[in-house]
């Protein structure tokens, strides 16, 4: 399995070196439209190759889905979070339930159970 993986990986890099390289040209990058940064009178610009950009969407698509994804099961870890509580709960509860019923009945067969030291 740790092959595969390795082959896997080894496979999607050398995808991301092509890409990168076939994709090295220079692309404007600006912060606002140009009305905005009109009104503002600030404009924040830039000069980056395409495979930047790709990368960086790429990246920005994969947080973007795990904090969607972990927004959405929160409802879940909630109900194990309290199920989990409950269970611990009720076993402490047979816990002592247990020491309760496992004494003897009799006082002098408990005094010559005891565990001595």
């Amino acid at each position: 399995m740790r092959i595969l993986r390795y082959l896997v990986l080894g496979a999607l890099l050398l995808a991301f070196l092509t890409v990168a390289l076939a994709n090295r040209g220079p692309v404007g990058i600006t912060l606002l439209p140009e009305d905005l940064a009109m009104l503002l009178g600030w404009q924040a610009r830039a000069e980056v190759p395409v495979f930047v950009v790709l990368g960086f969407g790429a990246v920005m698509g994969i947080v973007i889905g795990f904090v969607w994804e972990w927004l959405r099961e929160h409802k879940h870890r909630k109900v194990a979070r309290v199920q989990t509580r409950a269970v611990t709960k009720l076993e402490r509860e047979l816990a002592a339930m247990k020491d309760q019923t496992s004494l003897p009945q009799d006082d002098v067969l408990a005094l010559l159970q005891k565990p001595r030291k």
